[in-house]
């Protein structure tokens, strides 16, 4: 019997890849003042994108309520799996683990493993992949638990945003929060250390910035998984470029960074994900 995977929207994983590989997706909401709406089921990174350029108020996130992830649950048991590995955004950046924890009790003894990835966007997203493709491929529970766990020190992050207003009142500015004041002509760069978002340096113009953020990813490989997550950015390719050479073992995973992302990181954020060679 199989092992199912499942995560949150705030993975941003594709989801041609999840359908491909049986991940189930339990979303977060997003909300625009009165207006809420749930992750990819009523409300799409396109549509996102556009009421943000649109919409005179940031948007907010909320994590799912516990009975969404139970309901995948009892929905895995229904399917025959034997167990499922759950794998979450940072439980630092949202309350996604613990509601993921809360529901993994209800359904006791059925076997349910909830991880916190200490990551977001791609970074929790290759996790998820390589945790998918080993349990398609007959791995066992346990050993699926490990493999994840094992991995979680050798995912990276760095990213690039044109502004910090998103992230600022989204609250999830952590160590970051020295970039604030007079920001206008500056470029953040942003990492996620031990599961929060942190400073990983400041660009006079966004043309440094993706290439600071290029070399900072480069400097981290050779890679087994990398990926690059972007939202709304329309120089995403600037990227693509210079990591055109980078050594990693699987394709480069190109992907679009959903509400839950978005909503703090604001439009032109670019992300590069990886997961190291052990």
């Amino acid at each position: 019997m199989a092992v199912r995977i499942i995560t949150d929207t705030a993975s941003d994983v594709p989801q041609d890849v999840a359908d491909r590989l049986g991940i189930v997706v339990v979303p977060l909401s997003i909300r625009f003042g009165d207006d809420e709406f749930i992750d990819r089921e009523e409300l799409s990174g396109a549509e996102f994108w556009q009421r943000c350029a649109t919409s005179s108020t940031l948007p907010e996130t909320a994590a799912p309520a516990p009975g969404r992830f139970q309901a995948a649950f009892e929905a895995a048991k229904e399917d025959g799996c034997e167990a499922v590995v759950v794998i979450t955004i940072s439980s630092d950046l949202s309350a996604t683990y613990q509601s993921a924890r809360a529901a993994a009790e209800a359904v006791a003894p059925y076997p349910v493993t909830v991880i916190d990835s200490r990551s977001v966007t791609l970074g929790e997203g290759l996790l998820v992949i390589e945790a998918a493709e080993a349990a398609a491929g007959g791995m066992e529970y346990a050993s699926v638990v490990s493999l994840v766990r094992d991995t979680i020190p050798r995912v990276g992050v760095v990213g690039v945003l044109d502004t910090l207003e998103h992230l600022k009142k989204g609250g999830r500015i952590g160590s970051a929060q020295a970039l604030l004041g007079s920001m206008l002509a500056i470029k953040p760069l942003l990492t996620v250390a031990d599961g929060k978002v942190a400073e990983a340096g400041r660009a006079r113009t966004r043309a440094k910035a993706l290439e600071a953020t290029a070399k900072t990813a480069l400097a981290a490989g050779p890679f087994h998984r990398l990926g690059i997550a972007h939202g709304d950015a329309a120089d995403v390719e600037v990227i693509l470029a210079k990591l055109a050479d980078a050594p990693t073992d699987e394709p480069v995973l190109v992907g679009g960074i959903g509400p839950v992302v978005g909503t703090h990181g604001g439009p032109g954020i670019i992300g590069i994900c990886w997961i190291t060679n052990a």
